[in-house]
């Protein structure tokens, strides 16, 4: 036998395949078989026209998502009933009359949106617009200084109230309903010491606290021209929106959306400021209605587009779950509430101005009740959290038209108190129903 068979050759060992692991590449197959991420189907909804729009609005119905539908259904039934009864009610002097008389509490509505949105209560802004209102008569009529400094420094007596309402609730720990209650009290005395013995100072003719609520723009280019800035940039909103949906590779608004909102606006406006322009009796554009819509436009602004305004709403929602995210949270409370009385401040001297000069009793009565019912009737949750600047123009609108309304057919002021109280209480039953159905539905 030969060696080569005594000796066979020793087997070589095969060489172990290497298994595939997920990190090694897949084929272009593999990859085409790739399961795709799944979608959201809540963003295509524009992608499916009339149909997504219609399956979104009902998802959000019955999940408790109303937003402003109530208020909007709300104004369309006053101004339907009360125009039955009373063929003026929307006519020009009424429309203008509604205005005027809500951007005084409307300003103040504005302080409140911020405190309800934070979760807490401000029953200060009656006595705190008596006190501003005190202060600037004091200061101009009483001691003859000049009208925009005493304007300044009565604003500012606002600021520095809320910002010591503030300090007391976040850094003393004294609930805030303790503080601005006894704020209410406080600063009504300081109200009746400041005026002394009179029991009124008169606002002197000419004056800029006059001219609130007295001036209007006669020329009809003031109304159509604020109507046409608010149509621009309500244009620019939608579409800077969209531009940027698109750069994050986000669901954005088509175009065809974008210009059937913005025709719904712009016929809004124009039709207001037409009523305020063309028919007989029409006085023009009121200053005070110029005022609180820039009021509206700056606070909107700070609630939504700056860090101060998620911050608000982040300790409305959960002031614990703030603290840990690293949020000054005693900072932000003291900041609402000096926003607060910077406001009602404000908003005593579109007071003041109305009722023809500062008195002891200006901010009494129901001041305080109608500037939290606007906030509420408008759509602001009283727990915190929710809420939009809007609804403060929205409730006021909802509240002074009823009292134009009322006023038109003969009513009371009980009747008017009481159905004004209705109305209120029926807003927050809807805002506690929606509250609950939103938990139902895990979406509080």
């Amino acid at each position: 036998m030969s060696d080569l068979t005594k000796n066979p050759a020793p087997e070589t060992p095969e060489t172990p395949q290497t298994p595939q692991t997920p990190d090694t590449p897949a084929t272009a197959a593999e990859e085409s078989a790739a399961p795709v991420p799944a979608v959201d189907p809540r963003l295509l909804v524009r992608e499916e026209g009339i149909k997504g729009y219609w399956t979104e609005f009902t998802r959000k119905i019955r999940g408790g998502e109303l937003g402003s539908l109530p208020v909007i259904l709300g104004l369309i039934v006053i101004a339907v009933v009360f125009q039955l009864q009373n063929s003026n009610f929307l006519s020009a002097s009424s429309v203008a009359n509604v205005a005027v008389y809500a951007s005084g509490l409307g300003i103040m509505a504005v302080g409140i949106v911020f405190v309800l949105v934070l979760g807490e209560i401000d029953l200060s802004m009656g006595s705190v617009a008596g006190v501003g209102a005190a202060v600037w008569a004091g200061l101009q009529v009483g001691n003859g200084m000049n009208e925009w400094v005493a304007i300044l420094l009565a604003v500012l007596s606002g600021t520095a109230i809320g910002a010591l309402h503030g300090f007391f609730f976040a850094k003393i720990g004294v609930p805030a309903f303790v503080v601005t209650l006894a704020g209410f009290l406080g600063w009504m005395g300081l109200q009746e010491w400041l005026m002394g013995g009179e029991g009124s100072i008169n606002t002197p003719s000419g004056s800029v606290v006059e001219n609130l609520t007295n001036y209007f723009f006669a020329d009809k280019i003031a109304a159509y021209g604020l109507a046409l800035v608010a149509i621009a940039a309500y244009l620019y909103s939608l579409l800077r929106d969209s531009s940027r949906r698109k750069a994050a590779l986000l669901p954005a608004r088509p175009l065809s959306e974008i210009v059937l909102r913005t025709a719904v606006v712009a016929i809004l406006v124009l039709v207001v400021a037409y009523v305020m322009n063309e028919p007989a009796g029409a006085r023009g554009l009121p200053l005070a209605l110029v005022l609180f819509l820039a009021v509206l436009v700056l606070a909107d602004f700070v609630a939504r587009r700056t860090l101060f305004g998620r911050k608000v709403f982040a300790v409305g929602g959960n002031a614990e779950a703030a603290r840990r995210a690293g949020i000054n949270v005693d900072r932000v409370r003291i900041a609402v509430f000096a926003i607060s009385g910077t406001l009602a401040a404000f908003g005593g001297l579109f007071i003041a101005s109305l009722s023809g000069g500062a008195t002891k009793s200006l901010g009494g009565g129901n001041t305080l009740m109608l500037v939290i019912a606007a906030a509420v009737i408008g759509g602001t949750s009283l727990f915190g959290g929710r809420g939009k600047v809007w609804s403060a123009l929205l409730g006021m609108i909802v509240i002074q038209s009823i009292q134009q309304g009322l006023n038109m057919i003969g009513m009371s002021n009980a009747i008017q108190n009481m159905i004004t109280g209705a109305v209120l209480l029926a807003a927050v039953v809807i805002d506690s129903v929606s509250r609950r159905t939103q938990k139902t539905a895990g979406r509080a």
